[in-house]
């Protein structure tokens, strides 16, 4: 039996992800991801202007003047998401978790996805595979990714995107929607100097991704429809100040002490982080993927129904 505590966490998550669902989403879910292909609907008689190479010639012949075929887009599909539950997801400096933040979001795509009669599958990582659910459709089956997002404890606490996506193409053999969830945040990166603090907060998978996962986002990209989502919390792009500090890295375990009076170490922290985060954006810009930040002090609705707008108009130009 599931915990009242725990029924509770996930019945609020529901009720305020299907609101902004509702009024913010309000169908755009629906219109910027395409169906996996096109399903023959019916026969009809050729009229000017159609198309010449939808003409059914074996109906032609037998009725003696043209007709075509009718096809309408294939709408169901897969929403599969691949969430980090690396050790750093557990960090937030305000009243939610990025974990938090990432069960929201899963939550919002989800449910916007069974409104559309879509499946919904989930993939679990750190730097192994933690849990696979195959795709499903339902409100019952829903809960259960919102809950195995927020609760499940995973037996490892680094990170690797290789393996959930070699993962992802071996499990999903038909186009899908793939949202990626992390804070594409890497091993870490401890000072050498006593005093200087390595760039662990946004070391963001660099030298990783740029090599094999870059490799690996770009096949993904090209069988399924990957977008990146990226969850971070403030103190991860900024330091503040409050004197020295004591910081754990929560997927090593490793300790440093920083001195955030430094006006010169915050100012410095903040300008490795902005560089990182650009260098994150022109790589996921390199793999041809979607991507969107999104941060635990701010809400995500209005920022996500941008993306899905801009994402939209940029399909229709196309």
């Amino acid at each position: 039996m599931i915990p009242r505590e725990i029924l509770k966490k996930i019945r609020q998550i529901e009720l305020r992800t299907n609101r902004i669902v509702t009024e913010t989403l309000a169908g755009q879910y629906h219109s910027v991801f395409k169906g996996q292909g096109m399903n023959f609907d019916e026969v009809r008689e050729y009229q000017p202007g159609d198309d010449v190479r939808a003409i059914d010639w074996n109906v032609t012949a037998r009725m003696n003047h043209p007709f075509i075929k009718k096809f309408v887009e294939e709408r169901e599909l897969t929403l599969m998401l691949v969430v980090d539950v690396s050790g750093s997801g557990l960090f937030g400096s305000r009243d939610q978790s990025k974990r938090e933040l990432a069960a929201e979001i899963a939550s919002v795509l989800a449910f916007s996805a069974i409104r559309n009669n879509d499946k919904v599958g989930l993939i679990l990582f750190s730097d192994e595979v933690e849990k696979y659910i195959p795709p499903r459709k339902g409100r019952s089956h829903v809960l259960r990714v919102i809950r195995e997002v927020l609760f499940f404890e995973p037996k490892r606490r680094g990170t690797d995107l290789n393996v959930a996506l070699e993962f992802l193409l071996r499990v999903q053999s038909h186009k899908a929607i793939a949202v990626v969830v992390s804070d594409f945040l890497g091993s870490s990166a401890l000072p050498r100097k006593p005093g200087e603090m390595r760039a662990r907060s946004n070391m963001l998978l660099l030298e990783s991704l740029a090599q094999a996962s870059f490799t690996m986002l770009r096949q993904a990209n090209r069988k399924h429809d990957l977008v990146a989502v990226q969850v971070t919390d403030p103190r991860e792009l900024e330091l503040p100040e409050l004197g020295r500090l004591i910081f754990q890295d929560a997927e090593t375990g490793e300790i440093v002490e920083v001195n955030t009076g430094d006006a010169r170490k915050r100012a410095a922290f903040a300008e490795r982080q902005a560089k990182s985060q650009e260098q994150l954006a022109r790589l996921f810009r390199k793999a041809g993927i979607d991507s969107i930040q999104l941060r635990t002090d701010q809400p995500y609705g209005v920022t996500l129904g941008r993306f899905f707008e801009t994402r939209e108009k940029r399909r229709l130009r196309g």
